[in-house]
This record gives C-alpha cells, sequence and structure tokens, in this order.
C-alpha cells in the first residue's frame, strides 16, 4: 500500500527474479515511493523529507541497524540480483492541485524525475560498455517495477476536503491527468529499452492507520471515500495498460487493493491479530505520530499488518510478495510476476 497502501514495499523483489533457470533477468529497476525505497531518502536535502534513518527503523535487521528504509526487518529480494533505485516518492502528477508543491520544494521526487534520472542511469551504462546495444539488450531482459499512485490520492483527498469539495469531474480530471503522466513514464522507459513491466496498483488507502484515526467520530473504522477513490484509480490504471500498444512490451499487473480486501476479510488466516494498528508510533491506534525512539513498540510484529502508521510489517511485505510472484491469479493479470520474469522476448 504506499502509506500503507501497497503493502508491497520493495518486496515483490522476492522472486521477482527467481524464475525459470536461465530464463532470470539480469536487474531490477524501482520506480515508486516509500513503500518501494530501501533509503535513498537519505540523499534528498531538506528538512521536510520524510526518513527512516533512526531507530526503531531496522531493528529486525541483522544488528539492528536502520537503512533509511521504511522497515523493521527485511524485504524479500532476488538472491544475487542487482536492483536499482530513484529516490522512490510521489508521482504528483495531477499539475493543478497545490499539494505538487511538495515535489517542487524538493520534498519528494515525482515519477518523471525518477524517469529521468534512470536516463541518466543508462548514459552512464552506455559509456561504461561501450556499447547501446549491449544496453538495451540487457534492459529489455530487466524487469522495471513500478508503484506510484497513492501518495497522489491521499493528497488530492486531503485537497478536496480542504476546499470542501467532492466534484465527480475533479475526480474524473485527476484520474485522467494521473493515467497521462503514468502512461509517459512507461512510454519513456519503453524507448529507452524497457520491456518487461511489474506494476503494481494502489491500495486499500482508508484503511491505512494514519487515516484511522483522523476522524474520531469514525472509531478507527476505514474511510471508505478513500478506498473508492483508490479502487476507481485502480480500475482506470487497468483499462489504461490493457489498451496499450507499445510493440514487445510484456506486464503484470498486481492487485495490491484486492489483496488487501481479501486479507482484511479473513485476517487469521494469514496469521494477523491486527489489521488497524502501527506496531511502532502512540496515541490512538499507535496511528497518531511517527515512529521514533521514544515511541511504543509491539512484540508482536509479525501479527500486525502495519509497521508504522503508512508501511507494511515484514511479513505483509513477504506475504505480498509471495502472492504477486506466483499466487492465486487472482492477484496478478495478465500473468504473474514469475512468468513476467520468465518471458523470453
Amino acid at each position: 500500500m504506499e502509506a500503507a497502501r501497497q503493502l508491497l514495499c520493495l518486496v515483490i523483489s522476492m522472486g521477482v527474479l527467481g524464475a525459470a533457470v536461465g530464463a532470470r533477468p539480469p536487474a531490477m529497476y524501482v520506480f515508486g515511493d516509500s513503500t518501494l525505497d530501501v533509503g535513498n531518502n537519505n540523499y534528498l536535502a531538506g528538512a521536510g523529507v520524510s526518513r527512516a534513518n533512526r531507530p526503531y527503523y531496522g531493528i529486525d535487521f541483522p544488528l539492528r541497524i536502520p537503512t533509511g528504509s521504511k522497515e523493521h526487518g527485511i524485504r524479500e529480494q532476488p538472491s544475487g540480483l542487482p536492483v536499482a533505485g530513484t529516490n522512490p516518492q510521489p508521482s504528483c502528477c495531477h499539475r493543478s492541485q497545490q499539494w505538487c508543491q511538495l515535489c517542487n520544494a524538493g520534498i519528494s521526487i515525482p515519477l518523471r524525475k525518477q524517469v529521468e534520472y534512470f536516463s541518466r542511469t543508462k548514459a552512464r551504462m552506455v559509456a561504461t560498455l561501450g556499447s547501446g546495444s549491449a544496453v538495451n539488450a540487457l534492459l529489455a531482459r530487466s524487469v522495471f517495477l513500478i508503484g506510484v499512485g497513492s501518495n497522489d490520492l491521499f493528497a488530492f483527498a486531503a485537497a478536496e476536503q480542504a476546499q470542501n469539495r467532492s466534484a465527480a469531474e475533479d475526480v474524473a480530471d485527476f484520474f485522467t491527468s494521473l493515467i497521462s503522466n503514468y502512461s509517459a513514464a512507461i512510454t519513456e522507459l519503453h524507448a529507452m529499452g524497457a520491456r518487461r513491466f511489474a506494476i503494481i496498483n494502489v491500495g486499500l488507502l482508508g484503511c491505512v492507520p494514519t487515516v484511522r484515526v483522523l476522524d474520531p467520530a469514525a472509531g478507527g473504522a476505514c474511510a471508505d471515500g478513500l478506498n473508492q477513490l483508490a479502487a476507481g484509480f485502480d480500475g482506470v490504471l487497468e483499462a489504461s495498460l490493457a489498451a496499450g500498444k507499445l510493440p514487445g512490451l510484456v506486464y503484470s499487473l498486481a492487485d495490491s487493493y484486492g489483496l488487501t480486501v481479501a486479507t482484511f476479510a479473513d485476517p487469521q488466516a494469514s496469521g494477523y491479530t491486527d489489521i488497524a494498528g502501527a506496531c511502532c508510533g502512540s496515541g490512538r491506534l499507535n496511528a497518531e505520530t511517527d515512529c521514533v525512539p521514544n515511541a511504543t513498540l509491539c512484540a508482536n510484529r509479525d501479527q500486525l499488518v502495519f509497521w508504522d502508521r503508512y508501511h507494511p510489517s515484514q511479513r505483509a511485505a513477504f506475504l505480498t510478495a509471495q502472492a504477486f510472484y506466483n499466487g492465486p491469479a487472482q492477484y496478478t493479470k495478465p500473468i504473474n510476476f514469475m512468468q513476467l520474469a520468465a518471458q523470453t522476448s
């Protein structure tokens, strides 16, 4: 979930490349938000940047060292696979909203800028190898993981609420702008040689701990309006991908929203005792403050869906990775991540 939003946490990497012997992609390139960030935010300047380079982040890492990843433990990654990221954060696509000032202020890096950074990375690869065709061949066999949109939806909903608006035309315009920028990013990456795309939709945003405590009168319930906004965007994203006609492009669309709905309907089946609160934080549902050194820390981290008030626990990330890699067919379409990794053309 991205702020709890795509439970994902670069997690998918898990197997997205342990696929068929002899068909293993040479690398995975990651574009997204804080659920995919492994610590690149440490390199962003400014006091307003959200960071995780302090306890209790990393408490379950070897030596209990925080790395900047907004996790308490290890994100599943393919053994021996080079993973390249681009300072993930919101895509900030909707040009007419005030919250895009966050991107302009350097607090986050929009998707278009992440793609621009990758273009520079490719140029260095070509300079190092001395062959553009060799780099293109490598990129064509690599996996490009994208997970964006949640932060945009959060910010859009907040802006609408602040202006006491909920007009359908606002939502339609927002979706159009968001998908336009999403499609442009994929098209640019394709032009640079990318062919295999693992894409994660937006999760159950209204059930993130920090959202549950926004309205004291709601008693910790999910925010249905935000969930409906996420579901609407996911439908538009799916339709856009299905209509795409870029030559040679193969994709797997992972359904974070559907997986979360199923998990919350029967949490005990996944070993959870708490699907609402955060493990690290304070206040109601442990979700009124960030995870800081003097926060309240739960002892049963594997029994909670959420690690902090925005992000998933290590177990949630692991189960998500399993579902998207080769889990039940309803959580990925038209193929799963394992099949994507095994593509030969």
